[in-house]
């Protein structure tokens, strides 16, 4: 998403989530089915080809990020739920992750990493030069649909555990970490989800001996990690010239 530059529709995706997860609650059914339905039909519609003269798909992405987390309060406010429930649904508790969750998560995110490692080569070259996959007669709205529907199933399955706030940190913040330590594509996702894992296992315990809400927790460890990232690579700028300057003599 960083690299298409369509950073935005993570979190729009995240809160279209959770109005799903809200939907389902109300209406009896499992707050996966109601993420999964809601995300899938809200990239069914971004995949397509939008060129407006007046407005930029963002604006078009800011009406859906406001739509479904107005919507998603609306509803709890009228389902009875408690303010515990009300809190869960909307910002997420990993400490109430259940054996039952992790086994959704799983059966829904191994899919989705087997698809990204297999057709990786496809759908970058479709995201970073989509010209020149088109001149190459590349199925590029098939490539870009199926990455769509491959990240609406990850956040549906991410946003009933951890919520809106911390999927868009793993989607965002982890990864722009990595991108400011390497150039390397494949160095960039083994530290992005290294980066991701080793906050959230701080974040938790952090949390538990300060007593601090453990997702926001994890978030700001994440943004630090991010923080010193951009430090270390301003560091390296500035000694980079006096490091040519020792080496030639002078």
């Amino acid at each position: 998403m960083i690299l298409k530059r369509v950073v935005f529709i993570g979190v729009a995706l995240s809160e279209v989530a959770a109005c799903g997860i809200a939907t389902a609650l109300v209406c009896g059914f499992h707050p996966f089915a109601g993420a999964s339905a809601f995300s899938l039909a809200a990239v069914t519609v971004l995949a397509q080809p939008f060129e407006p003269k007046r407005l930029p798909k963002d604006a078009f992405l800011g009406v859906l990020f406001v739509l479904a987390a107005s919507v998603s309060i609306l509803l709890v406010s009228k389902s009875g739920f408690g303010l515990h429930e009300v809190k869960a649904l909307l910002y997420g508790d990993l400490i109430l992750t259940s054996r039952r969750d992790l086994v959704l998560i799983l059966a829904t995110l191994v899919p989705v990493v087997a698809y990204l490692l297999l057709f990786l080569r496809p759908t970058l070259f479709t995201f970073l030069d989509r010209d020149a996959a088109l001149a190459m007669r590349m199925r590029v709205r098939v490539w870009e649909l199926l990455y769509f529907v491959a990240l609406g199933l990850a956040v549906s399955a991410a946003s009933s555990v951890a919520g809106s706030l911390l999927v868009f940190c793993y989607l965002v913040v982890a990864p722009a970490a990595a991108l400011l330590l390497s150039r390397q594509l494949w160095l960039v996702m083994t530290l992005a989800a290294g980066i991701a894992v080793a906050c959230t296992v701080v974040g938790m315990g952090f949390s538990f001996t300060r007593d601090l809400p453990t997702n926001q927790t994890i978030a700001v460890t994440t943004c630090l990690v991010f923080v010193a990232s951009l430090g270390w690579v301003g560091a390296r700028k500035w000694c980079n010239p006096w490091v040519r300057c020792a080496r030639s003599g002078r």
